[in-house]
């Protein structure tokens, strides 16, 4: 299982360049920016040194967060049942909510072209349980929702499900789907 320590250090002007970050951030050869837009760095699991900001590196209202160990939320046995509800599934979509209430705009985007293609799909709403919206990131590898599966292949989040639906290879691929 592969752990990883996180420091986020966030500053409200966030628009502004902090030159000075990297000097803050000792480097490991392990170690890489995970969201550079955020601040967010890794530090490799024995990295035992001591973070210190010099003076005036960030803005009085910055803040760093504590330090968290994550695992990996893949386990092999969420990996057998997501590849067997995508496979048993001709069309599924991951999404906030569900397709009657859907707790998101762009989940609900999807929802609508789906039903407009007259699509039967499942639905698994990921904000019931958040070891699974974990896992289905490193799934996937997409980091956002809703997620769609069309025969067991993921096909995207809602600005591609939307650009294939303008451009008309959704509904292609859904057709396609259903008749196998």
């Amino acid at each position: 299982m592969a752990l990883r320590w996180v420091m986020t250090v966030s500053s409200t002007c966030s628009s502004q360049p902090h030159p000075a970050a990297d000097a803050v951030v000792p480097k490991f050869p392990c170690s890489k920016t995970l969201h550079q837009s955020h601040r967010t760095f890794t530090f490799p699991l024995y990295s035992t040194n001591r973070l210190s900001l010099p003076g005036n590196t960030f803005s009085s209202t910055a803040r760093i967060s504590p330090f968290r160990c994550f695992a990996s939320a893949l386990t092999p046995q969420l990996k057998n049942t997501l590849d067997k509800v995508v496979t048993s599934n001709k069309v599924v979509l991951f999404m906030k909510g569900t397709k009657d209430f859907p707790q998101c705009g762009f989940s609900n985007t999807v929802v609508q072209i789906l039903n407009s293609l007259n699509v039967t799909f499942e639905t698994i709403n990921i904000l019931e349980n958040e070891l699974l919206r974990q896992a289905l990131k490193e799934y996937s590898s997409w980091p956002t929702f809703p997620q769609l599966y069309i025969e067991g292949e993921f096909f995207g989040g809602c600005d591609i499900t939307v650009e294939a639906y303008k451009n008309g290879q959704l509904q292609e691929q859904v057709e396609k789907a259903m008749c196998s």
